[in-house]
């Protein structure tokens, strides 16, 4: 005669785990591994397509369902929805060592693309390849976060390569055209100390302006044109990046 299975035990086959520690305790949530990406990004926002079971484990693998007073004692509420949104949103995914090193190999080449997007070599204005920024990251010796923002840690790559001087390194310039009305010339006074290099101007029916400025300057630009022209001003990005051709 078999066994009856503890009613604290739930089995589960081919699910992904979302692991949060609280309170001492280990909580975990038997998920889609897909759906949390995209819960957390919020694309999905229906959980019930998130999680394949609407409960909260201490142990996802050996079914073991996690008390009420222990979920009332760590979290503060014995809440199921309240507590899976926590953990999805502060919780690790946990992923095979294969699926980890797959994971880290993909992002590290994101960075090192979107570093070579964004960057120049300040003596030739040209572009590194992506493969140079690898062997240049290589050397920093950094280890890539999966759990990690991309874009932050494309900005503390292009950051230390700069501060260790492992090659010579500067953000692309973006090139931009401003076109202001006649009578708002004046804006140019409030637009110079923001601009990199002017490269041509023309006073007509409207001032335009042609220039390069660092990438980090663009939203302030855009609302400085936009609250001295009364929304007249036009911004128009002619290139990403200050290429000598």
């Amino acid at each position: 005669m078999p066994l009856n299975q503890p009613s604290n035990q739930i089995k589960l086959t081919n699910v992904s785990v979302v692991r949060l520690k609280k309170g001492g305790k280990r909580f975990e949530v038997a998920c889609y591994k897909n759906k949390v990406l995209e819960y957390r990004t919020g694309v999905e926002t229906d959980l019930d397509n998130v999680i394949q079971i609407n409960n909260v484990f201490t142990n996802v693998s050996k079914g073991e369902v996690a008390p009420k007073d222990i979920l009332q004692k760590c979290f503060k509420s014995e809440d199921l929805d309240k507590i899976i949104k926590e953990i999805l949103e502060k919780g690790q995914l946990q992923v095979s060592d294969k699926e980890r090193t797959h994971q880290i190999d993909s992002i590290y080449r994101e960075i090192a693309t979107m570093v070579a997007e964004k960057c120049v070599n300040p003596e030739t204005k040209r572009p590194y390849t992506v493969t140079m920024i690898e062997k240049a990251m290589s050397e920093l010796h950094l280890s890539v976060n999966v759990n990690r923002n991309t874009k932050s840690q494309v900005l503390e790559v292009i950051k230390q390569l700069q501060e260790k001087k492992i090659i010579p390194i500067a953000r692309a310039q973006m090139r931009l055209r401003i076109t202001t009305p006649i009578k708002e010339k004046k804006v140019k006074e409030k637009l110079t100390p923001l601009i990199s290099n002017i490269e041509d101007e023309n006073y007509g029916d409207a001032y335009e302006l042609i220039c390069t400025i660092d990438p980090g300057q663009f939203r302030t630009i855009n609302e400085l044109l936009q609250s001295n022209t009364n929304g007249k001003g036009q911004l128009e990005l002619l290139s990403l990046s200050d290429i000598t051709r």
